[in-house]
């Protein structure tokens, strides 16, 4: 991330679509068939890791920032998207890293583009009245979607549906994670267990994936209601600062940038800890700053980095506000 703090966060915009260009090269290598699996090895059913030996490089969390650059860059110049039809350019450019990676396939990533990709376009003016059309019409569509899911993300759905009404049929198989999350989050109670003990109980409940995925449910055992309070506190914190970096900044590139940083963080939060209280269908994503992981971790240092870099760049005297519009002409 310390290296994204030096030079002006400016020059990112020229280099955003370079860094889109190398984003979606990645995205497509990982779905080529006939790469060996030495380099590119599934992971529980997923293409998503590219294998550089003592490191797996997993792109599409580093698309994540090529995207919140590439976005911004495109928004900045513009008011196209003050119209419902100018809504359909940033929405194209999205649907491009959104396809490759569910089809790696990898949904719980996927799935946090379109709720950054809303914040970036409403912070640079965007009517909200236009995306509340579009939400009801995604809405009624919804039920559409079910039949081109994979087997096993309907089976996920399935499970959740079986856990609101009881039906433990599928509990050691499709609710198996979920019920072991849910198992742990229990034991925590509100203060939490002692460490010996909380270790015996990760161990020997054989939650998969407790020191990734599902770390939120490892924590809360540990440190019970009062740990999981504190850390929904410093998600706060953390993006209550990035919203105020965004709105200090009066430079149209910088201030995106920063409200989708922003975004990505409690989306992506908000999934992981609903998946690991049972309220959300499983989908593989990591906690924020918790989870272990390299690519997940190095990107987002490196969206802190680009905080940093514009929260130390003061807005330059007389500028004037940035995404000021006049609604008279504009449908």
């Amino acid at each position: 991330g310390a290296c994204l703090i030096v030079p002006h966060y400016r020059i990112f915009a020229e280099l955003s679509w370079v860094a889109g260009a190398m984003a979606v090269g990645l995205l497509l290598f990982l779905l080529v068939p006939f790469v060996p699996s030495s380099i590119v090895r599934p992971i529980n059913g997923a293409r998503a890791w590219i294998n550089l030996g003592p490191f797996g490089l997993q792109p599409a969390e580093f698309t994540k920032l090529a995207f919140v650059l590439l976005m911004a860059n495109y928004l900045r110049h513009r008011k196209t998207y003050r119209r419902f039809t100018g809504l359909i350019p940033p929405a194209v450019i999205t649907f491009v890293p959104i396809v490759l990676i569910l089809l790696q396939p990898d949904m719980g990533t996927a799935m946090l583009f379109l709720p950054a990709l809303v914040a970036m376009l409403v912070a640079a003016g965007a009517k909200l009245k236009h995306f509340a059309i579009i939400g009801v019409i995604g809405l009624a569509l919804a039920p559409v979607s079910y039949p081109f899911l994979l087997p096993h993300q309907k089976e996920r759905i399935t499970a959740l549906i079986h856990q609101y009404q009881g039906d433990t049929t599928t509990a050691d198989s499709t609710q198996f994670q979920t019920r072991k999350a849910m198992e742990l989050i229990g034991a925590g109670g509100v203060a939490g267990v002692p460490e010996t003990k909380s270790r015996a109980l990760v161990r020997y409940n054989a939650l998969p994936e407790a020191h990734n995925d599902m770390i939120f449910s490892v924590i809360i055992n540990r440190f019970g209601l009062v740990g999981a309070t504190g850390v929904l506190a410093l998600y706060f914190v953390w993006i209550a600062s990035a919203l105020a970096i965004a709105a200090r900044c009066r430079e149209p590139f910088g201030r995106i940038v920063a409200v989708g940083i922003a975004t990505f963080v409690p989306v992506q939060a908000a999934i992981n800890m609903g998946v690991c209280t049972g309220i959300l269908p499983v989908v593989g994503i990591t906690l924020p700053f918790l989870s272990y992981g390299g690519s997940s971790v190095i990107a987002l240092l490196m969206g802190v980095g680009l905080l940093v870099n514009i929260s130390i760049r003061p807005p330059r005297q007389m500028q004037r506000a940035s995404f000021e519009f006049d609604d008279d002409d504009e449908i």
